[in-house]
């Protein structure tokens, strides 16, 4: 790559010396944009701030690696400056939830830098707009039977009405946290409904329970500029019925099908033009589960599995937008 095409790309993400270099996607991205000469800045998503419309932060520029041992470091930081984030070529929001109130402050803080002329992945206004578990009912032909309430009773009709199991979720839960699978003939089915409502002032949502979770897994959908670029089936341990990976569950090899492609091709469409660039669909079974618009993670396990390199076209996207950016700015 020449000189004049390198990017100044900032990372806002979660402290670098804790990712897992074998598994995080985050560093994945980062390994490849520097591959291709990029140069990185990594910012916390607290040290934000902004003066008028200039958003800034001491911001750390990292080098990063794969260890060549166990116990090695992953990363060195060089200089640490106050930095513009108007004066880099892209930002990544790459911080995992919880999206709290300071996630959402960065949020509005990024879709200032967005205004300046920066690219930023994924858009702020729409990682605002796209709650991870309720935006996947825009799309009712794709999804199972899904109930959002507060209220117990309607959760036991709801519960009778789908055969007798559900899964009840968090809405502004992640990475498997407060997660239930609930049936009909548990004596602690008031004490949970109870709980995860707080009695009647919490939304929880709840879905039928899909039988293929055990078979086929909960697939992640790697969606590029909504398009499927690749994906992998997290299969759960038998005395669990999550299948994070971080929870026990199990990667398996997933080829794309008419199942999932129908899917994609309904969700697609929406993603791209709301500027969620890079997202993971959960799919289960034939129906879509959660749409996660933060953090998405999977790329180092499909990877592996499938003997690509995903995160050279998601690095290819970046160059194309950063320079579609930079002309607007100069037109």
């Amino acid at each position: 790559m020449s000189a004049a095409k390198k990017l100044r790309i900032g990372v806002v993400m979660d402290p670098l010396p804790q990712v897992h270099p074998d598994k995080d996607t985050t560093f994945a991205l980062m390994l490849e944009a520097q591959k291709r000469g990029h140069e990185l800045w990594v910012v916390h998503h607290r040290d934000l701030y902004c003066r008028n419309d200039d958003v800034r932060a001491i911001a750390r520029r990292a080098e990063v690696f794969r260890p060549k041992a166990e116990g090695d470091e992953h990363h060195r930081f060089h200089q640490s400056a106050p930095l513009s984030l108007a004066d880099l070529d892209a930002v990544w929001m790459r911080t995992d939830p919880p999206v709290d109130a300071d996630y959402l402050y960065a949020t509005h803080l990024l879709s200032l830098v967005e205004a300046r002329g920066v690219f930023v992945m994924n858009r702020p206004a729409a990682i605002r707009d796209a709650n991870e578990k309720l935006y996947a009912l825009n799309f009712p032909d794709c999804i199972p039977q899904t109930l959002l309430t507060r209220d117990v009773g309607r959760l036991k009709e709801f519960l009778g009405e789908v055969g007798g199991e559900m899964i009840l979720k968090p809405p502004h839960g992640w990475g498997g946290l407060g997660i239930f699978h609930v049936h009909a003939g548990d004596r602690n089915l008031n004490a949970i409904l109870e709980t995860v409502t707080e009695n009647g002032r919490t939304l929880t949502m709840a879905q039928q329970y899909i039988k293929a979770v055990r078979d086929l897994g909960d697939e992640r959908v790697i969606m590029l500029d909504g398009e499927p670029l690749g994906a992998i089936a997290r299969v759960p341990r038998e005395d669990e019925h999550r299948s994070n990976l971080h929870v026990g569950g199990t990667a398996r090899k997933v080829v794309l099908g008419e199942r999932e492609r129908r899917i994609c091709d309904q969700v697609g469409p929406k993603l791209r033009a709301a500027g969620l660039y890079f997202v993971g669909l959960d799919i289960i079974g034939d129906y879509l589960t959660e749409v996660n618009v933060t953090s998405p993670t999977g790329i180092q396990e499909i990877d592996r599995l499938d003997g690509v390199c995903l995160e050279t076209k998601v690095i290819e996207l970046v160059e194309r937008k950063a320079a579609e950016a930079k002309a607007g700015r100069q037109n």
